[in-house]
């Protein structure tokens, strides 16, 4: 299952929502100023992030900026309590499921989201007599 981390406001978090609707791929949302972050969720995001923390955390944020933190001193779990604290240094969007994860709308690597059979499939399908060829088979030939 994919898991989208929002918040309200994001364009980025809105173009993701879209993309993954455009192509009915389930997915769920958790807006992190709704929702209280687990911190076995928080400590997953830094494990599942090919930089732990500095890929997550967005140094500009407000919070960071004011408060001269320095989070590269933290141990693990205030660096989790701190996040849990102040979800909104996290980047938006975070995108994962079991086997992709992005940070951010990146249209060359969103694709990563779609099953592998499909891509497979679509692949396969799409030629240059596909009415969709422009879209999608243009990719291919690149």
């Amino acid at each position: 299952m994919i898991v989208v981390y929002t918040s309200p406001g994001c364009a980025s978090c809105r173009k993701v929502k879209a993309w993954l609707r455009e192509r009915h791929l389930p997915f769920i949302e958790k807006n992190i100023f709704q929702v209280v972050l687990h911190p076995n969720e928080v400590r997953y995001l830094l494990q599942r992030s090919e930089n732990g923390a500095d890929d997550i955390i967005s140094k500009r944020s407000k919070i960071i900026q004011e408060g001269n933190y320095d989070i590269d001193s933290m141990s693990t779990s205030q660096l989790v309590d701190f996040i849990i604290a102040n979800p909104s240094i996290l980047r938006r969007p975070i995108i994962l499921n079991d086997t992709a994860f992005q940070i951010g709308y990146d249209v060359e690597e969103i694709d990563a989201f779609v099953p592998a059979e499909l891509r497979r499939i679509a692949d396969e399908a799409c030629d240059h007599n596909c009415s969709k060829f422009a879209n999608c088979g243009r990719v291919k030939e690149d």
